[in-house]
Order: structure tokens, then sequence, then C-alpha cells
């Protein structure tokens, strides 16, 4: 039942949002995750796929393991449009992208995806829960290129004219979640969506200040009505004279509709739940990418103590001349070389939750290998010895519970793999085995599924 004081903007939506939703995941392209089979591709996102029904995700090894992320098929246009803003900008090394809102993380993955070797995301939340959940998927995606941070987006105001291209998909009165989200339906009021749209203009011009000339927003919500959308795009080309509209253009075929610049995601209409989105660049986009510190970056007013690093952490990553390897208060964590500097210096300037690939922690003179580590895909394979488990043994392991390893595996930090990609560390101590996974990304639901599921092969 939708709110009474809501209109629908687009015929026979009430009629659509009475129809079960569907259901879609996308695919890491970069961890080699297998296509799923016997499926459907959502056509503006390759890596997307429609299944024909809801899996228990939770007990499926593969999503712990960031081989696909559960995503709307409808908010899977980012991939796109960060695509379609890459080409704007013109041929370069790297780019430097802000996902301003952007937990739990499905629009920061499906930018990782889009963005062209050597370049770097920046993604921020909010909400400290939730920039909790956004570190933990962003993890899990592997991406060594990045860092999470935490707060208002008026924080970003520090770094003028920084990112390339800033995806802003802010609060919303969220009319696009009736159907999967009765939290949405009883909250919705006419004063609520004039109250976000009000959020929602600080915000832009909160990341309007951080995006450089030529640069380009993406902006979404997933919401129907104008004030939060149509009339935001004119509100931003009239509050900015140098923002220019950047069309989509999308296959008529594909159902999306575009009103006064905007177009729209409308259940009945697409296989998804609905949202909006509208793209402007910063004055005419050009191909001045110069972002990028120089390799091997110091801290202002430090010297790099490399004596702090212990080698074996170095040998654990597949190509650590590629990276500044640091220790930031008994972490190791790695950053790009070529994004260190920049990155340092927004880690000052910003309440930050991660930075880079965390490699281990240091207890004593032992170094500890992270989950972090385990599952970046910057992590050399050879590094520690193997162990391929079977489903419960893996279950038992996501639960943090006790893992039985062959008698021959080897004492010390063990890799655990599932599908022969990797699922988390364990010490082995011969007569037992410490679990590593993080205590806080642990399954904590007892109802295990008869059957394993099978989301991707």
């Amino acid at each position: 039942m939708l709110p009474k004081d809501f209109k629908s903007p687009f015929p026979g939506l009430e009629e659509a949002l009475a129809e079960e939703p569907s259901v879609s995941v996308r695919v890491n392209p970069g961890k080699g995750a297998a296509t799923p089979q016997g499926v459907t591709t959502v056509p503006w996102c390759p890596a997307g796929y429609w299944l024909d029904a809801r899996a228990p995700f939770t007990w499926d090894p593969a999503m712990h393991q960031g081989l696909y992320y559960v995503q709307d098929a409808s908010s899977m246009i980012v991939a796109l449009a960060v695509r379609r803003a890459v080409e704007s900008l013109g041929p370069a090394e790297g780019v430097l992208l802000l996902d301003a809102c952007a937990a739990p993380g499905g629009k920061t993955t499906a930018s990782i995806d889009s963005l062209p070797a050597g370049s770097f995301v920046v993604a921020n939340e909010y909400m400290p829960a939730r920039a909790a959940v956004l570190a933990e998927n962003l993890a899990k995606w592997g991406s060594a290129a990045t860092m999470v941070t935490r707060g208002d987006t008026a924080r970003f105001r520090k770094l003028r004219h920084t990112f390339d291209i800033v995806v802003a998909d802010v609060p919303c009165s969220g009319e696009g979640m009736f159907r999967k989200d009765p939290e949405a339906v009883r909250q919705w009021t006419p004063a609520l969506v004039q109250e976000c749209a009000v959020r929602q203009r600080e915000i832009i011009a909160n990341l309007w200040e951080a995006l450089r000339p030529g640069g380009v927003m993406i902006y979404s919500t997933c919401t129907f009505n104008r004030a939060e959308n149509e009339e935001m795009l004119g509100w931003i080309l009239g509050e900015y004279p140098e923002a220019i509209h950047m069309p989509l253009d999308l296959p008529e075929q594909w159902g999306a509709v575009t009103t006064d610049g905007c177009t729209h995601f409308v259940p009945g209409r697409v296989r998804g739940e609905g949202l909006a989105i509208f793209m402007v660049s910063k004055g005419t986009p050009s191909s001045a990418c110069t972002r990028g510190g120089k390799a091997g970056g110091k801290e202002k007013g430090k010297k790099r103590p490399e004596a702090e690093v212990p080698q074996a952490c170095r040998d654990w990553l597949d190509a650590p001349e590629d990276y500044d390897i640091r220790n930031r208060g008994g972490k190791i964590v790695a950053l790009p070389a070529r994004w260190s500097a920049m990155a340092l210096d927004m880690s000052v300037k910003l309440d930050t939750v991660t930075l880079g690939v965390e490699i281990a922690t240091l207890k004593g003179r032992d170094a500890i290998p992270s989950q972090r580590l385990a599952l970046s895909t910057a992590l050399r394979r050879d590094a520690f010895p193997e162990v391929d488990v079977d489903y419960s043994t893996a279950i038992a392991y996501l639960r943090r519970e006790a893992v039985t390893l062959p008698e021959d595996t080897p004492r010390g930090f063990v890799l655990l793999t599932y599908g022969r990609h990797p699922l988390g560390f364990v010490k082995n101590l011969g007569n037992r085995a410490n679990n590593l996974y993080p205590a806080e990304w642990r399954i904590l639901s007892g109802h295990i599924p008869p059957e394993p599921p099978y989301v991707i092969d």
C-alpha cells in the first residue's frame, strides 16, 4: 500500500509495486568470478545478472569472498555512468573518484570496476555504523586503491578542485524503495520530500567545491518526485553557470524514462526498483586528469620508519614495488605508490576508516596477516600455504568457529580457500587452528540451508 498523499508521476506504478521485486547480482571481474549460468544479463551492466529466484546469500561463501555483490539492477546504472564520465575526461593514467554517500558499497564497487587501471577511489559515509559496513564490503571486493572515510560532506570543501568524478547517491525520500521497504512507506510525507531536497542542495554545494574544473558529477536518488530530481538538476544548472548537463541517452528498449534531463528507472518498465540519475560536468570535460602524488610520498614533518615494516609483510604482496608500505599505529598498510602522497594528505583532513589495503597487525614481534589482505587482489598467492576447504568447513570458518585442517598442513599462517578463491587466514598450531576471521564480520544466524547455495559457478 502506498502513502495516502503520494501521487505517482508514472502511469501503472502502483500496480507494478504490488508485484514481486526482481533479484540481481553483479560479479567481480577483478577476481575472475564465473558468469552465472542460464540467467539474463543486465543490459546497462555487463557484469550484472538477474536471477530466477532469491538465494540464501548469507550462506554462500562466494559472496563473503567478494566474488559477487547483491545489487538491484537499477542501481547498476552507475557503472555505465562512470564509464561515460571517464570517456568524457579523455585518456588518463588514472582517475580520482569520490563516492560521497557510499554505504553499503554497491555503487562504489560498481564504480571501481568501471574505472581505468591506475585509478583511486575515496568512499565516504556519514553514519559510523554504515561506514563500517562500507569498509567491509570494499575489503571483500579486493581493490587496494581505495580509502573509506566517514562524516559530513562539508569536510570535502577542504579538498577544493580535487576529484575527477564525484558520485552522489544522496539521501532521499525513498519512494523508489516502497516495494522492498515498508519503513519507506511509513515515513514518507510531502514534508519529507522538501526536507530531503534542502539537504541534497547542501550536499551538492559541498561536493561541487571538491570537483575539479572539467570534472563530472553523477547524481542519483531512489525516489520518483521532481523536487529531488528534475528540479535538483535545474537548481544545479542555475546555481553554477559552469555546469553542463550530460545526457545519458540510453537505448529506448532498456525501458528507462527521461524527463527534463533526468533518467528514471521505474518498476514495471524495468526489472528493478525506482532510481533517478543525471550527470553534469563542471565546465567542458577535458583530458586534464593530472591527479596522483609522487611515488612513496612522505607525511609532512615525519621520516618514514622503514625498520618498522617487517620484510615478510612486503613479501606478502604480489608487486610490493608498486606500493608505499607503512606502519600506521601497529597496522601495516599498503597504498598504491602514485596516490600515496595525496591519500595521506586527505587522511589528515578527513575522518579515515581504512586506507589502502591492510596487510597485517603487529603483535610484539609477530605480524598477523589481515583478512583484508586475504581478500585483496594485491595478495601474492604463493606467499602462504593454502588449503582448499569444503562447504561445511567454509561456513564454520565464516561463523568464526573451529576448523580442522589436514594433518600434513604446515604450521603457521595458512590461507583457506573455497573453490580455489581466498577465504581467509588461520594460524595452524598443529593440534588446532586459530580462526582469524574478523569477529565483527562473522555470520550470526544459525539457520544453515540444507543445500549449499550456488549463485555463481
